[in-house]
């Protein structure tokens, strides 16, 4: 999940960068640097933990 923000953020850092376009806040080097970030949370592990359980009989 983490890694689809990541590839959002910087889907939108490259048409802020290739239009030219900037909030007041928002830069295409905040958006890269947000992205940057999700990529390291992703690579540690954060988000994309799967619980699965598994209910066994015992006989």
């Amino acid at each position: 999940m983490v890694a689809v923000v990541a590839a959002v953020l910087f889907g939108l850092a490259l048409l802020f960068q290739l239009i030219g376009f900037a909030l007041s806040v928002i830069t295409a080097e905040v958006l890269v640097t947000a992205g940057l970030l999700c990529v390291a949370l992703h690579l540690a592990g954060v988000g994309n933990t799967v619980q699965v359980r598994s209910y066994r009989r015992r006989r």
